[in-house]
C-alpha cells in the first residue's frame, strides 16, 4: 500500500530538496507517497539484473551506468522511483552533487513489482513513463513470474511478456541472455 504522507503540494524543486535520508518517497501530482521497504527477493533481483545490465554495458563499450535508487521527473510535479535505470554517464555526472533524480528519459527503466506497487507498476507508470519517452520499460513481477518488456513505437508502449526460459528480448541490450526463470531463482531456496 503506498501511503500519502504530506497533504500540502509540493513542487518539484521543493521535492529535490527534501531532507529525509531514511524514508523514500514518490512525488505524485505534488504529494508525497512514501514508499514500502523492499524485500531481500527484490534486493537479490535488482542486483542481478544491475549486474547483467553492467556487463552488457561495459561489452558495447557505451558511456553508460546502471543506477538503483535513483529518481526521474515524470511530470510537473511527479517524481518516480524506478528500482533500476540505465542513463548516459553525462547525465548521472551532472547530478554527482545534487539530488540524484534525473529530469531526461533513461534508456531502460526496470520496476520490480511488489504486492502495494502492482496498479502503480502496471498502470501509472507505464502511462508516466510512456509519457517522458522511455525506449524500454521492464515490469518484473515475482508473484506471477513473469517479465513484460515494452518498446515505445510511435508514442505507445508495445509489449511482450516473458516466462520461463524464453530469453528476453532488449532493444537496449541486443545480445543480452537473461530468462525469467535466471532471475526469479535468485534468491529462492536450494
Amino acid at each position: 500500500m503506498t501511503v500519502t504522507v504530506d497533504s500540502r503540494q509540493l513542487s518539484f524543486e521543493e521535492y529535490c530538496q527534501l531532507n529525509d535520508s531514511d524514508r523514500r518517497y514518490e512525488l505524485v501530482n505534488g504529494e508525497l507517497h512514501l514508499m514500502n521497504p523492499p524485500t531481500m527477493r527484490h534486493f537479490f533481483i535488482a542486483k542481478f539484473l544491475e549486474r547483467a545490465f553492467d556487463a552488457e554495458i561495459q561489452r558495447l563499450q557505451q558511456p553508460w551506468t546502471c543506477v538503483q535508487g535513483a529518481g526521474v521527473r515524470t511530470g510537473l510535479a511527479k517524481s518516480r522511483l524506478p528500482d533500476l535505470m540505465v542513463v548516459s554517464i553525462d547525465a548521472a555526472m551532472e547530478l554527482l552533487d545534487r539530488s540524484a533524480v534525473f529530469q531526461t528519459a533513461p534508456f531502460l527503466a526496470v520496476e520490480i513489482v511488489s504486492p502495494s506497487s502492482s496498479v502503480d507498476d502496471y498502470r501509472y507508470k507505464r502511462s508516466e513513463y510512456g509519457a517522458i519517452e522511455i525506449p524500454e520499460y521492464w515490469i518484473v513481477d515475482g508473484h506471477d513470474r513473469k517479465v513484460t518488456v515494452l518498446h515505445l513505437d510511435e508514442g505507445f508502449y508495445e509489449e511482450t511478456i516473458y516466462a520461463d526460459d524464453k530469453a528476453i528480448a532488449s532493444k537496449v541490450f541486443p545480445e543480452l541472455n537473461v530468462t525469467a526463470t535466471q532471475i526469479f531463482a535468485i534468491g529462492e531456496k536450494k
